[in-house]
């Protein structure tokens, strides 16, 4: 028989060792509630709001409204920061670059995150990997308008006059690339027509030389609409989404005139820099979710021709993902270029 082997006492470890682990212990013991408190306190400080549109303009409207209402939910000031330029390139540029800390915020159509990547290769972020998407808190129609001389007042006779004589009649966007040049395209597209874009720095100077005659049709939101068809100035020849709009119930889209290909809007999405904590960014997508639901705000809204519509990150990421390769698509059947 072999013997049995001698068990020996476990050696206490040194002081030092021991000590430096309670210490170690007791140090991340105090870390942890720490950084959670520091989260918890989130915000400590004013909010930046970026929106990379000139002040007035429907996306300036809604994002005003918006960060007042999420002021009053955060109890810290939103201060709107306008950084318009570059078909809001230079915005976005600066918020993908911006600390993922919660203190910058970005609101924005589909022109930084579909539009824009659909037709430049040189952007100064990317539309998937640089930002977290936190919620799409409305939609603004777009809307075909015409000058009030022009021979065409409904969707059917705007087809006809433009098949009738393919090199006479010119449509303006606000801008080349942007989500009216877009829906230009995707509105002559459905219909086989044919059209010359004549691209605007803005929606305010397409307006002003639609209502001058300068050119006899436009694309623009029914936010910038609105006024212009209420003074008289200006006709309404259909809306580009699928339902019509609430603001302007009785005007009727495309897709009632046959066109169901036609439905085009843009949305207004916020977004945070990529690697924003997750509690941040839940945070404000609760705070947007409440302030979008109440009466008080969709009213808000509609007046400046919006639709309340709240979609929250997933959706959010989701309408990214699914729009941006159909404008690839449009970008490359129309040949839409950047300025």
């Amino acid at each position: 028989m072999s013997a049995s082997p001698t068990r020996r006492s476990p050696r206490p470890l040194p002081r030092r060792v021991l000590g430096a682990s309670v210490l170690g212990a007791l140090a991340l013991a105090s870390v942890l509630p720490m950084a959670a408190v520091a989260q918890a306190a989130w915000p400590a400080r004013p909010v930046t709001l970026v929106v990379p549109f000139p002040p007035g303009g429907s996306a300036d409207t809604v994002g005003r409204l918006i960060g007042q209402r999420l002021a009053e939910e955060l109890g810290q000031p939103v201060v709107i920061d306008n950084r318009p330029g570059a078909g809001t390139a230079i915005a976005a540029g600066l918020v993908a670059k911006a600390p993922a800390d919660g203190y910058t915020l970005m609101i924005s159509s589909g022109s930084t995150f579909t539009a824009n990547p659909a037709i430049r290769s040189n952007l100064p972020y990317d539309a998937v990997k640089s930002f977290d998407p936190i919620a799409i808190v409305a939609r603004i129609p777009l809307i075909v308008l015409a000058n009030k001389d022009v021979p065409a007042n409904t969707v059917k006779e705007f087809v006809a006059a433009i098949k009738a004589a393919p090199d006479k009649y010119a449509y303006a966007s606000f801008g080349a690339g942007t989500t009216s040049h877009f829906t230009g395209e995707i509105v002559l597209q459905a219909v086989g027509g044919k059209m010359l874009h004549v691209p605007y720095k803005g929606s305010a100077p397409a307006m002003t030389d639609l209502i001058g005659g300068q050119v006899p049709f436009s694309v623009d939101t029914v936010t910038a609409a609105i006024p212009q068809l209420k003074a008289g100035k200006v006709k309404a020849i259909g809306v580009t989404t699928a339902k019509r709009s609430s603001q302007l119930p009785g005007v009727p889209t495309f897709a009632e005139a046959g066109y169901p290909q036609v439905n085009a809007d843009t949305w207004l999405m916020l977004v945070a820099p990529k690697g924003t904590p997750v509690p941040v960014r839940q945070r404000v997508e609760q705070a947007l979710a409440k302030i979008v639901a109440t009466p008080a705000a969709q009213a808000a809204l509609r007046a400046q021709g919006a639709e309340p519509a709240f979609s929250g990150a997933v959706a959010s990421v989701a309408q990214i993902e699914q729009e941006l390769p159909l404008m690839r698509a449009v970008a490359q059947r129309a040949n839409i270029q950047s300025d």
